[in-house]
């Protein structure tokens, strides 16, 4: 035995590889994913041993929160802490709280960077908590903040996707027209023009699954998208004139 807290880490996708990373040096971390046979960070366990951890995280796409949840539940010790990292948080807690059993402790997360964005290292990067009412973070967020070096956000579902449709949303939309319009490298240029081309870049290699889960599973992402066109158009017909 080793002393560590052992944390079971569901779903080793690219934030899922990202976090096993960082977090295998601080915790007993046994992980699970179906299409993965072995880990380079962590125990390659059973469904069964890494949903039963005393915490457990979701690292997959909220798409398929509700599957990863049904697939857990029966797994899911009395009085688990059971976390997600999907990048909006009102949907997918509530999915945690149908369908996960009762006395599950639920605090959803948001890792605000990805495998691009922390590239040289997630100290310093922020991540955001919004538990559900009545639940203790205080050392969870010791341990963001004082063994990873995040910055701890914490905040309640609603706040967190009001502030991500435009936070997130809309720059991932901004930073989407930019990528597909396929504009040329210039041979110069201005600093504006080469932090637009920064942002885009951030989020170059997002995939589809992760820009519809930004815009469409936000409840609050429509109105921000649709205020961003109308500007838009109405800039259109002021240059018109």
């Amino acid at each position: 035995m080793s002393g560590k807290p052992v944390v079971g880490l569901i779903g080793l996708g690219a934030f899922g590889q990202l976090a096993a990373q960082h977090l295998a040096p601080h915790l007993d971390l046994l992980v699970f994913d179906p299409g993965v046979a072995s880990s380079a960070h962590g125990r390659s366990v059973s469904l069964e041993e890494a949903a039963g951890a005393p915490i457990v995280i979701l690292a997959v796409p909220v798409q398929v929160v509700r599957d990863a949840c049904e697939m857990i539940a029966p797994h899911v010790a009395d009085g688990a802490l059971v976390l997600d990292v999907a990048s909006v948080k009102l949907e997918p807690m509530a999915i945690m709280r149908e369908v996960l059993p009762a006395g599950t402790r639920i605090v959803g997360t948001h890792p605000l960077f990805g495998p691009q964005s922390a590239a040289q290292g997630i100290a310093g990067q922020s991540i955001v908590l919004c538990p559900e009412a009545g639940e203790d973070t205080a050392c969870l967020e010791a341990f963001l903040s004082g063994t990873l070096g995040l910055k701890v956000h914490v905040s309640d579902a609603d706040t967190h996707d009001r502030t991500m449709a435009s936070v997130q949303a809309l720059t991932h939309l901004v930073s989407k027209v930019l990528t597909d319009l396929g504009l040329e490298q210039a041979p110069y240029s201005t600093r504006s023009y080469d932090l637009l081309v920064e942002a885009a870049n951030l989020v170059r290699s997002d995939s589809e699954q992760l820009f519809r889960a930004i815009e469409r599973h936000n409840p609050h992402a429509a109105e921000v998208r649709d205020r961003f066109f109308a500007a838009a158009r109405a800039l259109d017909e002021r240059l018109k004139t």
